[in-house]
């Protein structure tokens, strides 16, 4: 059977794929356009399977709150290059893919591969196509979705970093401790928050410092409470300097405005992953003493 132009224009629409790609399979299915699809996404499968070793620590991160303020979405999706990450294709993925978490609400990354995507593709399959476009290892990393009777602000820095924010602060006010999230990086919202073990953990190294100073037990007490108090407050949100005035405290800023802040979540592209440094120099010389 003769292979039109008409007839790889119409393959490519279907599945995103390169013209020498979508003729190649077409060739070999001698024509059969059903037949070459299957054919590419078993191979987008294979590409994608070689690719999966390849560490993904760039991406982007996607945030969604409903009308109504009550529910919001945050997600993760990674790429190996931030060249990737700003690609169309890419952001595209990552936007179908985030309202496919807020329609239907899976409750782990593994249950959201399966679920079917507004362009019929289910999640995973449409993963292994991008890999089989853009020739880097996809990964929806992770995602969290939270609901509450206040009301959920979101603020992304970019596509790096986004924060959700449950308060009872006016629309402003919780975008503005958005934003001091993403800026500031706070463990919790209070010491009520924090749990025992992060406590101790903590004052076992404070006690450690102490005690090599030589000073007398009475004093290196006292050292320790200031130090772990000081410290303590430096991972809440609640005891941190407001980023817009390092002058009051974000506990203050709240209380002023009759508010309270109930949670937060706060993601950033890569965190977490050890990212391979490429020695690109030590590379070539390997090689050429190969």
């Amino acid at each position: 059977m003769a292979i039109t132009a008409s007839l790889v224009k119409e393959l490519r629409e279907r599945t995103g794929s390169g013209m020498m790609e979508c003729k190649k399979a077409l060739v070999e299915t001698d024509g059969d356009i059903d037949a070459a699809a299957e054919l590419m996404r078993k191979s987008g499968a294979a590409k994608a399977d070689k690719k999966a070793g390849r560490v993904a620590a760039d991406g982007a991160i996607k945030a969604r709150v409903s009308d109504d303020g009550k529910t919001a979405v945050i997600l993760e999706i990674n790429s190996e290059t931030d060249f990737v990450a700003k690609d169309e294709n890419f952001q595209a993925f990552a936007d179908q893919v985030l309202a496919t978490i807020a329609e239907q609400q899976p409750d782990s990354v593994e249950a959201l591969a399966s679920l079917q995507m507004g362009n019929g593709q289910s999640v995973e399959e449409a993963r292994q196509a991008l890999i089989a476009k853009v020739g880097e290892n996809i990964q929806v990393r992770r995602f969290q979705q939270i609901a509450t009777d206040g009301a959920i602000a979101s603020y992304l820095h970019g596509s790096r970093i986004g924060v959700l924010v449950d308060s009872t602060a006016s629309a402003e006010l919780a975008r503005d401790i958005a934003m001091h999230i993403a800026a500031v990086n706070p463990q919790f919202v209070d010491q009520d928050a924090i749990p025992a073990e992060f406590v101790e953990k903590e004052k076992s190294i404070l006690i450690a410092q102490a005690e090599s100073s030589g000073k007398p037990a009475e004093i290196i007490e006292k050292m320790i409470r200031g130090r772990l108090n000081k410290f303590l407050a430096e991972v809440t949100l609640l005891g941190q300097p407001f980023v817009k005035d390092p002058d009051q405290k974000v506990s203050k800023l709240l209380a002023d405005a009759g508010a309270s802040v109930t949670g937060f979540v706060r993601y950033e592209v890569g965190e977490g992953i050890e990212k391979k440094v490429e020695d690109f120099a030590a590379e070539v010389a390997s090689q050429l003493n190969a």
